[in-house]
């Protein structure tokens, strides 16, 4: 009898803190061993040469989602998941959307459904709060979070989903209660709306007015007022999606007032501008995404942001729509105002490729550094350490290699979403992860699908320890 089940033998392995050479024992989905020379697997895996990393977590995905009349999202948990997997990823965190008028719950029962059996990686729920009844708070998100949906989504945006500064401060102050995680979408919708105003009167309703009606200012305002939130109810707090200097600016002064704040930054806001909502035949809608790409200076400042710690976490944001669908992108409304094309971009292959390849193959950030932002700090952020999220005894066996010598350009045909486009197209990379390992079983094998569908398992997370503990970040 084999003493492991697999052994990955002779990486590089990194962890959020080290960078060392050795072989990895795996036994019943979990790692047993690291060591050298190990012996006795029934598959042993020759990592020379390569770097030996935790699996992705990508902590901001959207897949399966409702989206409006007549839209319908790109992605299923069948082609997301698989998508992920191709990208590294060995867990992803979509968003249980609560609709208005219906319990959290029944709208859970139906994306567990969604789910089940076909899921290429594991995942884990957040849950979007919209309707911040007495009886969400009272009672539905307290139990909730304690059996393992710890971490809300609030939003300052979108007339349908947005909530009052008071509906905010009770979603805080659940969380507060439950050690849950609150996640907030920073942008201020009335200014939004009084400067859609301003360009319908005047005829802008191209793509490209998507960025103008949504300026950094508007981001900026909505930070500084989630930050005050949260430090009146004395909360940790999650700002996501962060696209600018500005905001930035805004984190790094609540931290320096006590606050404590992850945030999270996406490829977008590293690659893309404003300028690429501009494409000819309503091209500029692929780009369609809140808070939209800015800048070259503020991708500087975002990547300023990755470089110093500003940044906690790098997520996709993943979001897709396809583009020549009357259901996505380019829907009646759509092909008429910007106001009408859904927002978001898909991501979730390329995210940690164009972030090791333009961060650590740069030199802008180095092995642990990426380890930290591609899953070490989601899987503390959202209560999935230590299963996930490292390579330690004990772990799950969530393994991606990466060969770093692997130059590719991407272009969607090659990817494994259910969009129709990526808005990277083009773009060269350097470094790819060619075999990837979910829970001690071979996923991909040298680029090759070789695992299941249905192999994903739905992993819940743990709260915070104690309302007592609420300042505690663990990163």
């Amino acid at each position: 009898m084999s003493e492991f089940d697999l052994i990955v033998r002779g990486g590089t392995i990194a962890t959020a803190s080290d960078v060392f050479l050795a072989d990895l024992g795996i036994l019943d989905g979990r790692i047993v061993q690291i060591g050298e020379n190990l012996t006795g697997a029934g598959r042993i895996i020759d990592a020379s040469g390569k770097y030996v990393l935790p699996g992705g977590i990508d902590s901001h995905v959207h897949v399966a989602q409702p989206s409006g009349e007549g839209i319908v999202m790109a992605d299923s948990f069948e082609s997301g998941t698989l998508s992920a997997l191709f990208g590294g990823n060995t867990t992803v965190m979509p968003f249980c959307l609560q609709e208005k008028g219906r319990p959290l719950r029944e709208a859970l029962t139906a994306y567990h459904a969604l789910a089940q059996g076909n899921c290429y990686i594991d995942v884990s729920f957040h849950l979007i709060v919209s309707d911040a009844s007495d009886a969400l708070i009272g009672q539905e998100l307290p139990a909730l979070a304690a059996d393992g949906y710890a971490s809300f989504k609030v939003f300052m945006t979108y007339e349908d989903l947005r909530l009052s500064d008071a509906d905010i401060l009770k979603t805080l102050d659940v969380a507060r209660e439950t050690g849950a995680t609150v996640m907030v979408h920073c942008e201020n919708e009335d200014a939004i709306r009084f400067l859609i105003g301003r360009h319908e009167r005047a005829g802008e309703v191209s793509p490209r007015a998507h960025a103008s009606t949504r300026p950094v200012a508007v981001e900026r305002e909505a930070t500084h007022r989630a930050l005050s939130l949260a430090e009146i109810v004395d909360v940790p707090i999650v700002i996501v999606h962060v696209s600018n200097g500005e905001a930035m600016e805004e984190i790094a002064r609540a931290r320096a007032r006590g606050v404590k704040v992850i945030g999270e930054t996406c490829p977008q806001y590293l690659m893309l501008t404003a300028d690429d909502l501009d494409g000819m035949d309503w091209e500029g809608a692929k780009f369609v995404c809140s808070p939209p790409p800015r800048d070259k200076a503020a991708q500087e400042e975002c990547w300023r942001g990755i470089e110093t710690g500003v940044f906690d976490l790098f997520s996709s944001d993943h979001c897709p729509f396809r583009y020549a669908d009357e259901q996505g992108k380019r829907n009646p409304r759509g092909l008429k105002s910007f106001r009408h094309i859904p927002n978001g971009i898909p991501g979730v292959e390329t995210r940690l490729p164009i972030l090791f390849s333009e961060g650590v193959m740069k030199g802008r950030i180095d092995l642990p550094r990426f380890v930290a932002l591609a899953a070490t700090n989601h899987a503390k952020t959202y209560g999935l350490y230590p299963q996930k999220g490292t390579i330690a005894i004990g772990s799950d066996a969530d393994i991606a290699i990466w060969d770093p010598s692997e130059s590719r350009t991407i272009r969607h045909v090659d990817l494994h979403d259910a969009a129709d486009y990526s808005p990277y197209e083009g773009i060269a990379v350097t470094g790819w992860p060619t075999t990837v390992i979910l829970g001690g079983r071979i996923m991909v094998d040298e680029g090759k699908l070789v695992g299941e569908k249905g192999a994903g398992a739905y992993r819940p997370a743990k709260p915070r320890q104690s309302r007592h503990n609420t300042n505690t970040m663990e990163i």
